[in-house]
């Protein structure tokens, strides 16, 4: 069970980091010039959609408890993958 916990606190932390980077996203967005801005604003929803997902499914294992961890490991997972995809994207430009 601790190491469900240190997950958990991981996951946690990741996603502060995480929203952390979409704010410097979103004032280099208001800096840009129109065109820039429109797209990089477009990839910043597509991110914000995919983080809401992960948060969405990381909040249903929390309310499940560490127990229930098997049954929610596998969408956790995809999701956690799915949004680490699009930040690697959206910021390697």
């Amino acid at each position: 069970m601790a190491k469900m916990e240190a997950n958990v606190e991981k996951m946690e932390a990741q996603l502060k980091l995480w929203d952390a980077k979409l704010d410097v996203l979103m004032a280099r967005a208001d800096v840009a010039g129109a065109q820039a801005k429109s797209d990089l604003r477009k990839r910043i929803d597509v991110v914000k959609a995919k983080r809401a997902v992960a948060q969405a499914k990381f909040d249903e294992f929390r309310a499940a408890g560490n127990e229930k961890w098997d049954s929610f490991k596998t969408g956790i997972e995809a999701a956690w993958k799915d949004l680490e995809t699009a930040f690697k994207e959206i910021i390697k430009d």
